[in-house]
């Protein structure tokens, strides 16, 4: 009987630690800004978009902040026109806060920005996913929760 037991209790933490292992401990992760799900959209009309999830669960109920999302290279930097981008859930809001409210996760979607310089796919493709070309904050005027580089890249064409 004893020998059942443990065979059970091994056979559940097995379970429990391959989840884990396998990814499917994401779930329940505890980064501020999931990083798989965000990435660099560039659009049929040769605009760049950046999407991404914050949990909120990391930030307290009440806490505000803002989101900036700032671009390394030199060469993005001139083909977007800007270096930092601070904005909310729909729209560049030029540093309004944003609240932690309602659902487990908000999705943020940038509205697309035209490249006033044309950058091949690969070249974009490199500098987001290799090169640490932007990163993503998360913050408001006393501390910074979170910072990640965007290393996803996706086209539309």
């Amino acid at each position: 009987m004893r020998s059942n037991i443990r065979v059970v209790k091994v056979l559940v933490l097995g379970i429990f630690c391959f989840f884990f292992l396998s990814g499917c401990g994401m779930l329940f992760s505890n980064e501020l800004i999931v990083n798989r799900y965000a990435d660099a959209l560039l659009t049929k009309n040769n605009e760049l978009q950046f999407r991404f999830r914050i949990n909120n669960e990391i930030l307290d109920g009440d806490q505000l902040y803002k989101v900036k999302v700032s671009i390394h290279d030199e060469r993005l930097a001139a083909a977007i026109g800007k270096r930092e981008i601070v904005y909310g859930e729909d729209q560049v809001l030029d540093g309004e806060y944003l609240e932690v409210k309602g659902k487990r996760e908000k999705y943020i979607f940038m509205d697309p920005i035209p490249l006033k310089k044309d950058l091949h796919i690969d070249e974009l493709r490199n500098m987001i996913e290799q090169d640490q070309a932007v990163s993503i904050e998360v913050f408001n005027n006393e501390e910074v929760f979170g910072r990640v580089f965007l290393t996803n890249f996706s086209s539309e064409l």
